[in-house]
């Protein structure tokens, strides 16, 4: 199991839609689909990390794991 996972319990309910949406995406273009959103999903993550952490509804330390899971992977 992934070290910081716990980071990822409790998210606020846009910034889990969000990430669910994007993991959608990706599942869909590594399986070959033809996807054209996955810059918005990619871009609505990243506004939904930002303002869950400035509204202080996610910790820095959350913040930040989350964008190098997410979007900062290889």
């Amino acid at each position: 199991m992934d070290a910081g996972a716990y980071l990822e319990k409790d998210l606020p309910d846009r910034l889990g839609r969000s990430l669910t949406a994007y993991l959608k995406a990706l599942d869909r273009v590594k399986k070959g689909e033809r996807y054209f959103q996955l810059d918005m999903d990619y871009c609505e993550l990243q506004s939904d990390i930002n303002v869950a952490e400035v509204e202080q509804m996610i910790t820095p330390e959350q913040a930040k794991y989350l964008r190098s899971k997410y979007l900062y992977a290889e």
